[in-house]
């Protein structure tokens, strides 16, 4: 806006108020300098109101002077700035890195917030972003955080990124060797006992195709094609030895007659 006034040669009415004309001064005279002076500044201020939106607009649009309009603005953003500032400084200090997301990405957010603190004019060397960025980083690297805080060697922050970005990729790829593993001993641990399962289920009597089928009866229940030794039930006593016992049993009676 200082600009635009500047080449329309009415830039003294950004900063000058309502000239104070000497007592010599004809009345008239008086009156046509003042009033040439109060109308373009009106219209100088009245531009400015323009481009205003219709909220500040009814704030500012009571004010008498170009003057009254830019120091009431400049206030106020100055005001803004400062509460920005803060506000930038606060977003900083309290920013800490997660688990759960990558870290370069949160990296590269805290450096979207460095950006904005020196361009607040809050100005913090490298070596401050460096000590900053290691002490943020999330729990889970807190080994590599101790050994970043060990080394004596001043670090960049450009170096310092490129061996955090180093450091995640062998995360990533420690964390897929080790889900790999994980996978094969439990393919490892449910393929046994499927295995036992089936030994145990071929060594049964049926599991034999290649066995020639008995053709002769069974010596108990005179069934075809079922041999007594593979029969689970007790065996029953041949004829012939029934026959010797109750012989026996006969000769014992008779000796116990001939005794008495």
């Amino acid at each position: 806006m200082f600009f635009y006034l500047t080449t329309l040669s009415l830039q003294k009415f950004i900063k000058e108020d309502v000239p104070v004309l000497p007592e010599s001064t004809p009345e008239n005279g008086h009156f046509i300098v003042t009033e040439a002076w109060k109308h373009l500044d009106f219209l100088c201020k009245n531009y400015n109101l323009s481009g205003l939106e219709d909220d500040l607009y009814n704030v500012y649009s009571n004010v008498e002077t170009l003057k009254e309009l830019l120091e009431a603005s400049e206030n106020k953003y100055k005001t803004e700035d400062a509460g920005l500032k803060k506000s930038v400084a606060v977003k900083f200090l309290d920013y800490k890195m997660v688990d759960s997301k990558l870290v370069i990405t949160q990296v590269e957010e805290l450096q979207v917030i460095i950006h904005d603190l020196l361009a607040e004019g809050l100005d913090i060397n490298e070596a401050f972003q460096v000590a900053a960025m290691i002490e943020k980083l999330p729990p889970l690297w807190r080994d590599f955080k101790n050994y970043l805080k060990n080394r004596c060697k001043e670090m960049k922050l450009e170096d310092l990124i490129i061996r955090l970005r180093i450091e995640e990729d062998n995360k990533a790829a420690e964390k897929k060797t080790r889900g790999n593993s994980t996978i094969i001993e439990a393919n490892i641990v449910e393929t046994a006992p499927t295995n036992l399962k089936k030994q145990k289920k071929s060594s049964g009597p049926n599991n034999y195709p290649n066995r020639k089928k008995f053709k002769g009866n069974h010596h108990n229940y005179g069934k075809v094609g079922y041999k007594a030794a593979e029969c689970r039930a007790p065996k029953k006593e041949k004829k012939g030895q029934e026959n010797m016992i109750q012989t026996n049993d006969n000769i014992d009676d008779l000796c116990t007659l001939l005794s008495e």
